[in-house]
């Protein structure tokens, strides 16, 4: 179990305990906890390396988000922003607003940021966005021409 460990440092007691059980030894991961930290071996998935929130810091100024928000205007109409936030310095970009978004109008607000000076693209190297039909393929384009990686989100999350 300790060479398991030291071999795959990425994988904690269940994971071993798993692995275990492939191979045909029945033994449960309290048994495999119990193994590991007697020696001072942590059995956590991570023995080395920057905690989620180092990670999430260190990489904050490389990743932008985007989405829709609505606006309920004071005569009941309602209006859809498209904004982009920058993690790093959590500005907040607001490409554009209508009553009826569509890709085309999506991509076309994608090329104004893109275009815009104010915005620093050669320092991002990630879009967050959700799986929205409105961001399409030229959408993304725009974004990989900059060599900024999109990243979809969960589907229903």
């Amino acid at each position: 179990m300790l060479r398991l460990a030291q071999e795959n440092p990425r994988w904690g007691c269940r994971r071993i305990q798993g692995e275990l059980a492939r191979l045909g030894h029945r033994v449960g991961a309290s048994a495999v906890w119990k193994i590991l930290t007697t020696p001072g071996v942590d059995p956590a998935p991570r023995r080395s390396g920057p905690t989620w929130r180092e990670f999430l810091t260190a990489q904050a100024g490389a990743i932008i988000a985007c989405d829709f928000l609505h606006i309920d205007l004071v005569d009941l109409r309602r209006v859809y922003a498209l904004v982009f936030l920058e993690h790093g310095t959590r500005r907040l970009h607001v490409a554009g607003v209508t009553a009826h978004p569509t890709a085309q109008w999506t991509a076309q607000q994608a090329r104004n940021l893109a275009l815009h000076e104010g915005m620093p693209l050669e320092s991002l190297r990630f879009l967050s966005r959700d799986r929205d039909s409105k961001y399409t393929e030229s959408f993304d384009a725009v974004f990989e021409a900059e060599d900024i990686e999109t990243l979809k989100t969960a589907p229903q999350s």
